[in-house]
């Protein structure tokens, strides 16, 4: 049953565009992701919901079975710290569920709060979003002029690329260039220079797929370099578990660029929600703060989340956060040295605590995933659309939560379980390696 389901899904993702010759582009991709999804659903890898009464944050129970969790981005391991849900209760008690109101009107109290210590995190002019993908559509469309042009990492985050979207409605023109090509992006800044007023390059701080970093030293060259350059950065993903008191990947790489625009996201190391857009100076901040559409018109965040928010940034801005920060990065170190040990087909080792590990075809990735279920272990699966067909690898973040006996468990049954996926699913370690170009060892 399993492997006629598993055959069904790699026939229909790629040949469905084929079949819907009447549907434009853009439709034939959602009929395809809606399918997926839902044969994705269906083996058991997405949608899923948890049973448990209460989280440990190692453990997660799903379909009935307890599995340790490496699914989540909480890298930090915050989200169960008891000063943030002691501060959470402690809002609701004084504040109430809700203070609904929208904040071009009134905000709680705790808003100037929160942002003063967000401010005093990144020692710059910040606002707070309720979300990250909330703080772009506030963002972008105020600081992106009608005389500039945009040019697109091709794998920033679709929350920054769907805002840019936007953009074309008012006739600027939007590039997409491969992925951290420094040389592409120089040509094309050259190219642009003496026909717009300024250049916005669009990137992540840390790519949550596969874990690597954007060139934050190259970027801070092109910045000097070019009057018109500027760059903007989500840096969710570095959040908390880099940088000084935890203000991220890029700016552990770099000062604080007068032409950088930065976004990061509370709802991952920090440990509670929201998003921030943090400036170079408080005009722009300004202005955001009174054009930006979602500022206006979109509902606050809550009490609770607010309560937790600035409890978290009173760690980050003790020296505890640089404790946590340490612990992380022995787990990351322990998972590169083991996963060598394992040698198995690691996409890259890095020093941030999201990992890759490349299976290949579709088929052999729900495959794994199973097994794994099996085994005790609940990993991300990244598939087609959201990589490439023969790209499908298991996207594993680690957490404060998760132990080197959890992590060497998780890679030795990888290493076990990998060798009978590809014989079941008719694929090879040389098809793998030839996939992600990718030299063994």
């Amino acid at each position: 049953m399993r492997e006629s389901t598993i055959t069904r899904i790699s026939n229909e993702a790629q040949s469905f565009s084929e079949k819907q010759t009447d549907k434009s582009k853009y439709e034939q991709s959602l009929d395809i992701i809606d399918q997926v999804t839902k044969i994705s659903a269906g083996l058991g890898v997405a949608h899923l919901s948890t049973e448990d009464y209460a989280f440990d944050g190692q453990h997660i129970t799903v379909n009935g079975k307890r599995l340790v969790n490496f699914g989540s981005c909480s890298y930090l391991g915050l989200e169960l710290d008891p000063r943030l849900k002691a501060a959470a209760i402690q809002a609701v008690e004084r504040y109430g569920s809700q203070f609904s109101s929208s904040r071009a009107y009134v905000s709680v109290g705790l808003y100037e709060q929160a942002e003063r210590l967000l401010s005093n995190i990144f020692s710059q002019p910040i606002n707070l979003a309720h979300t990250t993908t909330l703080g772009h559509l506030s963002n972008i469309p105020v600081i992106v002029g009608d005389k500039d042009a945009v040019i697109l990492d091709s794998q920033v985050h679709n929350c920054v690329s769907t805002t840019v979207d936007l953009l074309k409605n008012r006739g600027i023109p939007v590039f997409t260039i491969r992925h951290n090509r420094m040389d592409v992006l120089e040509d094309k800044i050259k190219r642009l220079r003496m026909k717009h007023k300024k250049i916005w390059y669009m990137a992540d701080g840390v790519y949550s797929m596969f874990g690597d970093f954007a060139p934050a030293k190259d970027l801070e060259r092109l910045m000097n370099l070019y009057e018109q350059f500027y760059c903007y950065i989500d840096d969710a993903h570095g959040m908390s578990w880099a940088g000084n008191r935890g203000s991220g990947y890029i700016l552990s790489q770099i000062e604080f660029h007068p032409k950088l625009f930065l976004t990061t996201g509370l709802a991952k190391g920090f440990g509670a929600c929201g998003g921030v857009m943090v400036f170079p100076d408080q005009r722009s901040k300004e202005r955001v703060r009174n054009c930006g559409r979602t500022m206006i018109f979109s509902g606050p965040i809550q009490p609770a989340v607010l309560g937790s928010l600035i409890a978290s940034a009173k760690i980050h801005l003790s020296q505890e956060v640089y404790t946590l920060q340490t612990e992380l990065q022995k787990r990351i170190r322990f998972f590169n040295d083991t996963a060598r040990l394992y040698d198995l087909p690691l996409l890259m080792e890095s020093n941030s605590p999201i990992f890759f590990v490349g299976v290949g075809k579709a088929e052999v990735g729900y495959n794994m995933v199973s097994r794994l279920v099996k085994k005790g272990h609940y990993v991300n699966l990244s598939v087609f659309p959201s990589v490439a067909y023969k790209n499908t690898g298991l996207r594993i973040p680690l957490t404060l939560h998760n132990t080197e006996a959890n992590i060497e468990s998780l890679l030795r049954n990888i290493a076990e379980q990998l060798p009978f996926a590809l014989k079941d699913e008719g694929s090879s370690m040389d098809e793998i390696y030839a996939a992600f170009n990718l030299e063994r060892s």
